[in-house]
């Protein structure tokens, strides 16, 4: 679904990407880890269209959409949520997702002073459409909470409502697990797998938690210094020499060769 090739982004000097090429297959979870610094929200930032590269190309179902802006990639299903939550926190929860769909008649001046029963109508299947994702969510009993008074684990919850508001293609989740208990944890874990199998999305999230990404992702793909250090299932990555030593900065070999010595 969506095809990374030989990307880089530089910083004057500084190369936060260097020349990654993968591979995110249509209907997957697939993982992206590596220790802080590797690149990993860079090369986010890159797919959803923040940054530019400096060269390479992203292809979404092998269109190449490298010149186009975020909202134009968010037209086309790719979508991503944030490690911190980016919720309007004076509006409702109900409301936070009923904003989402894009091009709604009530934006425009004309429309909201003539041609106001489109408008109403318009709201009333997005009220539906938010209706149903709360549902979907467990955040019913949330619904014209403010989403600014939502604890950490539902906000997040919220930010994955949101991608349920358009057709979504591809999402990019930023540490979905960050700052949440345990119990959310599940919850947000077991939406994004019935997503996945009900609804056919494909994701990609970036985690520190290993025993999360463990439970819902494969492949894993790991970054290290800004290059692609390897991938494949959780537990053939958790063992591969390479990633220890990214990890922790010494891996088993060189361990065991010291003790030997």
């Amino acid at each position: 679904m969506i095809s990374v090739e030989n990307i880089a982004l530089h910083f004057g000097g500084v190369k936060a990407v260097d020349g990654v090429s993968l591979e995110i297959g249509k209907g997957t979870i697939t993982g992206l880890i590596g220790p802080n610094g590797a690149g990993k929200t860079t090369l986010f930032n890159i797919i959803a269209g923040v940054y530019e590269p400096t060269f390479g190309r992203v292809l979404l179902d092998g269109e190449d959409i490298t010149p186009l802006k975020p909202h134009q990639r968010f037209a086309k299903g790719l979508l991503r949520t944030f490690q911190i939550a980016h919720e309007f926190s004076s509006m409702t929860v109900r409301e936070n997702l009923m904003m989402v769909p894009p091009n709604q008649s009530g934006e425009t001046l004309i429309n909201a002073w003539f041609n106001r029963a489109a408008v109403k109508s318009e709201e009333h299947i997005n009220r539906q459409k938010a209706d149903e994702v709360l549902d979907f969510l467990n955040l019913d009993h949330v619904a014209s909470e403010q989403a600014g008074n939502l604890s950490g684990g539902q906000k997040k919850l919220l930010e994955l409502g949101r991608t349920m508001m358009v057709e979504a293609k591809v999402v990019l989740l930023d540490e979905v697990g960050a700052g949440v208990n345990r119990t959310l944890l599940k919850h947000i874990g077991d939406a994004i797998v019935r997503l996945n199998k009900e609804r056919g999305y494909t994701f990609c999230m970036i985690e520190h938690d290993m025993d999360f990404i463990s439970k819902l992702c494969n492949p894993v793909i790991v970054m290290a210094e800004g290059r692609l250090l390897t991938q494949g299932t959780a537990a053939e990555v958790k063992s591969n020499e390479d990633v220890i030593e990214a990890y922790l900065g010494r891996g088993l070999k060189n361990k065991t060769e010291s003790r030997s010595a």
